[in-house]
């Protein structure tokens, strides 16, 4: 049965628009380019029939429970994560080399340092993919790795109780067409870079998966320099169980990968 869910879309303007992350020097303080309130229906990729694939889709789902069950700031958990993510991106895509770059835990709360993404994006435009690559890696490192096969690959993972409201939903790269994205710039205290944003498209068909708890995970293709669809994403505005008042609270890895 397929849900419906409200989405905030990126507009076409003739100006170059831009995120201001982190403004006036406020972690957390984000100034927006304009947003477009959308109802969109999303299927459920538990149903059979709306199943997704990594190698179709761009975005895969996995049960891969974690002997990590707190983030938290001392930051004491991160080896043992980064271990099982290397070894989930090595087994489920056949990645030779795993570089994981930044955690980012979301908490669907006014006074977080960081919420849910609200926006229909991916993160990472083909200028920002490479710049990022050599900000990562190094140029000497970063020239090796554009001599073969890499991407960027986001993990996302509940943490604490299933998702009940804001699940992540994704875009079928198939429904998207290459006008509807908008390249925006992320302007932070102290770098550039740039990521895209979608347009509303009729055509677009959502998913997500249901009810996903902190045993499962998301795994999903950002930029791949051998041109794998990048995936549009964002967090969903609907509530599964009214009944149920859980917060969203999430994590989300950013990965590269050499092939």
């Amino acid at each position: 049965m397929a849900q419906n869910a409200t989405v905030n879309y990126h507009v076409h303007k003739p100006e170059q628009q831009a995120f201001y992350l982190d403004s006036d020097g406020i972690v957390g303080n984000l100034i927006s380019p304009e947003l477009v309130e959308k109802e969109v229906t999303v299927a459920d990729v538990r149903n059979p029939g709306n199943a997704a694939s990594f190698q179709v889709d761009s975005v895969g789902f996995a049960h891969v429970p974690s002997a990590v069950h707190a983030f938290d700031r001392d930051n004491a958990w991160q080896a043992a994560y980064d271990a099982e993510l290397t070894t989930l991106l090595r087994g489920e895509l056949g990645a030779r080399e795993v570089v994981i770059f930044d955690h980012t835990v979301r908490v669907d709360d006014p006074n977080a340092a960081r919420k849910p993404a609200r926006n229909v994006h991916s993160d990472y435009s083909v200028d920002g993919a490479r710049q990022r690559l050599a900000d990562i890696l190094g140029v000497e490192r970063s020239a090796d790795w554009n001599t073969g096969h890499y991407a960027f690959i986001n993990v996302w993972r509940p943490v604490g109780d299933p998702i009940n409201s804001a699940p992540l939903g994704f875009i079928r790269p198939s429904t998207v067409d290459d006008k509807d994205w908008i390249l925006l710039d992320l302007i932070y205290p102290d770098r550039k870079g740039q990521i895209m944003g979608l347009a509303a498209n009729p055509r677009h068909e959502w998913i997500y998966q249901s009810r996903m708890t902190s045993d499962e995970v998301a795994f999903f293709n950002i930029y791949d320099n051998r041109g794998r669809p990048s995936i549009g994403h964002s967090a969903l505005d609907m509530v599964e169980d009214p009944d149920i008042q859980t917060i969203r609270k999430s994590i989300e890895s950013r990965t590269l990968v050499r092939y």
